[in-house]
């Protein structure tokens, strides 16, 4: 078994592979910086402490896009586990093309996410991973990334919304009952959720007339708001929650 982390702006997300399946999975706020030690006890207390000792685990990997958190974390896994983890970002030996003009600023999980598509699905495709931001992640076949689109994710958005409006409740985001809403919690909803599958579904679209290849890409949805967002979407096609986790995995396989 491996542990894996994918360290996002907003949460940290740990799957346990066996093999080729995600045994288990947690999801975690990223939080205020913390030690080496601290990590270490939270791994600990999360994935049990016959996992996170020398010889409980095979190995660890990190996919990481807040510099802040990473070399504690790396500490971490190795108190864990007693060895040093892999490390999945734009400086790793992947079988992977970075197609890009600057390919080291390329997002770790635009690289985990670039590795899943193309070794998993096989065609091109286009990831749109909603996270914090949602990004748009332009991939062959092959494992080459073309790059793509960054934008404002959801629940930023909607967090704007509510610090910048006084007299707007803050509501959490999930489909309203209609589009012409005759609340103002519903009003919000309605706004949130339909500008950002339509912006979603516009971007995607502009996206395929770019596309350098004659067969469309497959498009994929992955992040903590897929599942909200598919049913209303017109373009994203599958839903795979744990693509991120995937693509670490298929690189700790591929670096050790």
């Amino acid at each position: 078994m491996i542990v894996v982390f994918d360290v996002g702006n907003s949460e940290i997300t740990i799957g346990i592979f066996d093999g080729e399946q995600l045994a288990s999975h947690w999801r975690l706020t990223t939080a205020a910086p913390r030690t080496a030690d601290e990590l270490a006890l939270l791994i600990r207390s999360i994935t049990g402490a016959d996992m996170a000792s020398p010889g409980g685990a095979e190995g660890s990997a990190i996919c990481s896009v807040v510099p802040g958190i990473t070399p504690m974390l790396a500490e971490a896994c190795e108190m864990c586990f007693g060895h040093k983890p892999i490390m999945i970002d734009a400086r790793a030996k992947l079988p992977i093309k970075l197609d890009v003009e600057e390919p080291f600023t390329v997002g770790a999980d635009r690289i985990a996410n670039t590795l899943a598509a193309s070794r998993i699905h096989k065609r091109d495709a286009i990831v749109v991973d909603l996270g914090t931001a949602t990004t748009y992640d332009c991939i062959t076949a092959d494992g080459t990334f073309l790059g793509g689109v960054i934008q404002p994710g959801i629940m930023i958005s909607a967090d704007t919304l509510f610090r910048r409006t006084a007299q707007l409740p803050a509501t959490d985001i999930v489909p309203p009952r209609k589009v012409i809403a005759r609340r103002t919690d519903e009003c919000i909803r309605a706004g949130v959720l339909y500008g950002a599958v339509d912006s979603i579904d516009g971007i995607v679209r502009r996206i395929k007339k770019e596309w350098p290849g004659k067969k469309p890409p497959l498009v994929i949805a992955t992040g903590g708001m897929a599942e909200t967002i598919r049913p209303h979407s017109t373009e994203l096609e599958l839903v795979d929650p744990f693509l991120t986790l995937k693509g670490i995995r298929l690189g700790y396989d591929l670096l050790i």
